[in-house]
């Protein structure tokens, strides 16, 4: 078995605790369908949020809507880089895979723009 990361994006609507949870359901969601994940072969999360959302941690979420609560997470805020995509919310899954496995990445709403 190896590593490796998959990557997802999403923009939130608002800076509330409500809106992160609906976006944090909705990228997790969409990541581990289309990756197949299972939970007992994540290494570790990483959750990224700009600057303008703080109303809540997003590992809170995975933890209580995934059951995800014995993998380890931290949450950060993105580099304030000028004009770069206001609202949005990053995740990277570190994942133990096959040597041959190919992760998807997931880009929702606005964040489709990152890639």
């Amino acid at each position: 078995m190896i590593s490796k990361g998959i990557r997802g994006a999403i923009t939130v609507d608002c800076n509330t605790s409500d809106s992160i949870r609906k976006s944090v359901l909705e990228l997790l969601s969409e990541l581990v369908e289309r990756n197949n994940i299972k939970k007992d072969n994540i290494s570790h999360v990483i959750f990224t949020l700009t600057p303008d959302l703080n109303a809540d941690f997003p590992a809170k979420f995975a933890r209580i809507d995934f059951g995800w609560d014995d993998v380890a997470m931290m949450c950060y805020h993105e580099l304030d880089v000028p004009n770069s995509l206001p609202m949005c919310l990053r995740v990277l899954i570190v994942l133990n895979c096959d040597k041959d496995f190919k992760p998807e990445f997931v880009y929702l709403k606005d964040a489709a723009n990152l890639r």
